[in-house]
């Protein structure tokens, strides 16, 4: 009733079943650790960037601690760093860019159970969300 098929499979390759052993592959643990290297990469950028505007040994210490997560998360490679950098937003966008970064970084973190990267990045939420609000009349001293 049903003509056999003559052609050969889409899922073969070169004559032989479709074999993945070819190209390397990465397991959910090593794609976590990539995602969350790079969203604290970009978090240490902007932090760099408000470094640049209003130094603060507030800021210094977290760009530290930053890089280290980065460089552990690497495998020991340092993240790349501006020596000066060019601050072409105001202060408060930053904190914003920076509070958005730090809130990725959470939950990548906390989706791999990283406690020392949860935990710094809750804390740069937190420093980023009052520093964003002090500047707009929103502190906690109000009357």
């Amino acid at each position: 009733m049903y003509e056999p098929i003559r052609t050969k499979s889409v899922h073969t390759m070169a004559g032989t079943t479709c074999d993945t052993s070819d190209f390397p592959h990465r397991s959910r643990e090593e794609e976590l650790d990539i995602q969350l290297a790079g969203h604290l990469a970009a978090l240490l950028a902007v932090t760099d960037e408000l470094r640049a505007l209003t130094p603060s040994a507030d800021l210094d210490t977290a760009a530290e601690r930053l890089a280290g997560q980065v460089a552990r998360l690497r495998g020991g490679r340092a993240p790349v760093r501006m020596a000066t950098a060019d601050a072409l937003r105001e202060p408060s966008a930053l904190h914003q860019r920076a509070h958005a970064l730090a809130g990725r970084a959470l939950v990548v973190a906390a989706s791999r159970a990283d406690t020392a990267a949860a935990i710094l990045a809750a804390e740069r939420m937190d420093a980023h969300a009052t520093a964003s609000a002090v500047p707009q009349g929103l502190s906690s001293a109000t009357p």
